[in-house]
């Protein structure tokens, strides 16, 4: 069969390799791939910037972003064949930390977690792969086109939920969210922070194109201003920061309203080192009893409230945030962002 491969750590070493079908162990599935998504840690992975093969092997078979229909299941496993599933990416260190033995290792407190497609266990980048019954989710048959983007929704689903408890310190009745970033992360965000009733208003350089038509599908707001000047109109109490870039991050943490929340999700580049005065940052968050913590990973919690929320949203609006769809042959190409890109993803 083929799958997507790369030599971690090496640039340029993607490809489509021929690769031995797996056989499913016991307590797993074997699904047949339909679709990958592509990210920005694939893109890293890609440019040799980190990976770790499964050990013992020189190469690594890609993909986080999982999609696939089941073909062999065992018995009492509570899945069929013709299932739509997607696996879940990270498991447990061997000797678990508190998080981890508890289920909760996105949390992992030492580090020897391991991820599919990331970190010591191949992928779901291949036609067919293998997932233990225990660590896949079932998907609304409804979703075939669009439930690639399972996984990416579970990285904010775990955002709000953080939220939501870190809220619960005290009185909490958030009316407005800002977003910034308008990407799968940040588009996502803004869906789960529609379905919560709230007034969301996001933020992102495109001043035309499909971004700001997603965001206005939604009855939200778009912005390509700057967070002062957002922050000025909106008064925002929750944050979701989805780009990374160091100077967005500083304005999200200092324009909050009062006692307000700021989950950073997006992982920034080395860059110019940017001033602060720290003494009044601190000020203003001691004062005003503000939060600022960062969020990476899900665990099987939350792919299950995400696959909720999936299946609660306009179909249509989420194939609209795959805008390119590349067979496995031409898989190259989606390691290459284009202009207009929110979401690329490989037929299998």
């Amino acid at each position: 069969m083929r799958a997507l491969t790369v030599a971690p750590l090496e640039t340029d070493s993607v490809r489509v390799s021929e690769v031995e079908a797996p056989a499913a162990g016991e307590g797993e599935l074997l699904v047949d791939g339909i679709a990958l998504g592509i990210c920005g840690t694939d893109r890293e992975i890609a440019r040799g910037d980190y990976g770790w093969a499964p050990p013992g092997q020189d190469r690594l078979i890609l993909g986080h972003e999982s999609l696939g229909r089941v073909r062999e299941a065992p018995g009492g496993s509570g899945f069929a064949p013709g299932d739509l599933v997607v696996g879940v990416v990270r498991r447990p260190d061997p000797e678990p930390c508190g998080a981890c033995a508890h289920g909760e290792f996105d949390m992992c407190r030492n580090g020897r977690y391991t991820e599919r497609g990331i970190k010591d266990r191949h992928g779901f980048g291949a036609q067919q792969w293998t997932v233990e019954a225990d660590y896949a989710v079932k998907l609304d048959p409804a979703l075939e086109r669009v439930g690639v983007l399972l996984e990416p929704t579970t990285v904010v689903t775990k955002a709000w939920e953080h939220i939501e408890r870190i809220g619960a310190r005290a009185w909490f009745a958030p009316r407005r969210v800002l977003v910034t970033g308008a990407g799968p992360i940040g588009l996502l965000a803004a869906l789960l922070g529609v379905q919560r009733g709230l007034e969301v208003h996001v933020l992102d350089r495109a001043a035309s194109g499909v971004k700001p038509e997603l965001v206005a599908a939604l009855g939200a707001s778009y912005h390509t201003g700057t967070i002062p000047e957002v922050a000025a109109e909106a008064e925002p109490d929750v944050v979701i920061e989805a780009t990374g870039a160091t100077a967005v991050v500083l304005d999200a943490v200092t324009h909050t309203a009062s006692a307000g929340i700021v989950c950073l999700t997006g992982i920034p580049a080395a860059g110019p080192k940017v001033g602060v005065d720290t003494g009044a940052l601190n000020r203003e968050m001691v004062l005003e009893n503000d939060v600022v913590f960062g969020s990476v990973n899900a665990n099987l919690r939350h792919f299950r409230l995400a696959a909720e929320a999936l299946a609660r949203a306009d179909l249509a609006w989420l194939e609209r945030l795959i805008t390119r769809r590349l067979p496995l042959s031409r898989a190259h190409e989606a390691f290459t962002p284009q202009e207009d890109d929110v979401k690329v993803v490989i037929d299998l």
